[in-house]
This record gives C-alpha cells, structure tokens and sequence, in this order.
C-alpha cells in the first residue's frame, strides 16, 4: 500500500503544524487547509482520511463534513475543544466517524488516525484482480462482504464506512443480538467506556435513516431493549 494522503483542517496554523510533523514522522502524505472552503477545495479520491476542526470561523467544521458526505464517505476525525459529550455527539450526527478532544497527546493521535484508515483501506479493501466478490443478501439488504457496497430494495445507499462495519457485523450474524459494547469494541476497534453508549446509537441511528422505509418502526435493525441490537433476518438469500 502506498502513502497515504490525510486533510488537516484547521484555522490555527499551530495545530496543523503540529500535527502535520507528527504524522509528516508516520509517513503519511499531509495537505492543510485553513478553512472550510479550501478543504473543499483540496478534497479528491487520494484522500483516506479527514481531520477536521469543529470550531472555525465562516463555515464551520460541522458544515464542512456535511458537505462532504454528499459526495465522499471518506472517514472524519473530528477536533474539538468541546469536551461535553453532546458535542461530540453533534459532530458525529452531522457525519463524523469519530471524534479528539483538544489538547490531545501523540498517542493518542496516531491511534485513532491508523484505526480509520484501517478500517477505510484494509477492511473496506479493493477487491483484488481474479479475486471473487461475496455477497450477502437478507430481506432485500444485500452487502458486499469485501468492500463498502450494499443495496436496499435493489437501489444502491452510500454509507459511512462506519455504518458499513456496524451493518457487516449485524447481518452477518442476522437474530443474534450485539450489546453496544461489542459493536463499539468491534467496530471501532478500542477499549469500550459508558460514554461511548451514545457514539454507537448514533451511527444506528444514521444506518436506520438510510436503509429503512420508516426509520421510527425499523423492520432491519432491531432494539432489544436492555440488551442491545439485531439485524431481523431469516435465512441468507445467496452470496
């Protein structure tokens, strides 16, 4: 695998020094963008990771990430100086994959840079040349098993590749019930802690959006209250 190429966002030139020689040691490719627009502006296919300020001025960090998901499911790691967790969680609504507090320390940096580009580049994977796709398909859900692809009622959804990992992880198990422990330390790949509860409720609640008619009575993604989630399926349709 090549380089790879992470956006650093960031009005304060500091911070996007700071971390541009911090991942610059990595041997990640870096390009910095001081505001919305020029992230916009520099954002391509070559991009594996976003890292993006929530607090700047003109369009704000959350602004920025929307406009993003209209045409990229490339993964966001948001920076913030906000250490409630409902501002975490606003971020994560608006389409972050997840999210560091301001001051943060190195460690910490470069083990949730390489867990998003893990799961972006190695688990969501470009099926290799001669190499036979799988699918699985459940009442009408159908997934590519090997990369993020997957159709509702025969029509394509682009998903976050968070929201593709927690979908893979329900179906592929379809009636057996995932506490939000378990999807958070499979999915994210980390230690799981309470606060953590709400991170995983709302990128179901995102997945529920996409993929079911009437996401206030989902008919995929069941809540077995006290316990935790389950895909209803019965039986795999083929793949």
């Amino acid at each position: 695998m090549g380089t790879q190429t992470i956006l650093v966002v960031d009005d304060d030139m500091d911070i996007r020094e700071g971390i541009r020689i911090l991942l610059r040691g990595e041997n990640y490719t870096i390009l910095e963008a001081a505001s919305g627009q020029q992230a916009l502006d520099q954002l391509s296919s070559t991009v594996g990771l976003v890292i993006l300020d929530i607090m700047m001025p003109g369009m704000s960090g959350l602004r920025v990430c929307e406009e993003i998901r209209k045409i990229s499911t490339v993964p966001i790691l948001f920076l913030t100086a906000k250490a409630q967790e409902t501002d975490k969680l606003v971020g994560l609504t608006a389409g972050g994959d997840d999210y560091l507090t301001k001051p943060f320390s190195y460690a910490e940096l470069i083990a949730r840079v390489k867990a998003l580009l893990r799961r972006y580049c190695v688990y969501r994977g470009k099926v290799q040349e001669g190499t036979e796709e799988r699918f699985l398909s459940l009442r009408g859900v159908r997934l590519n098993l090997d990369h993020n692809q997957v159709w509702v009622r025969e029509k394509e959804v682009e998903l976050t590749e968070i929201e593709y990992q927690i979908l893979r992880l329900l179906m592929r198990t379809p009636q057996r019930i995932f506490s939000i422990q378990s999807i958070y330390e499979t999915v994210w790949d980390e230690p799981y802690f309470y606060i953590s509860n709400g991170t995983v409720m709302v990128h179901i609640r995102k997945l529920r959006v996409k993929i079911e008619e009437d996401p206030q009575e989902p008919k995929y993604i069941k809540n077995v209250w006290g316990k935790g989630y389950r895909f209803e399926g019965s039986g795999n349709e083929g793949g």
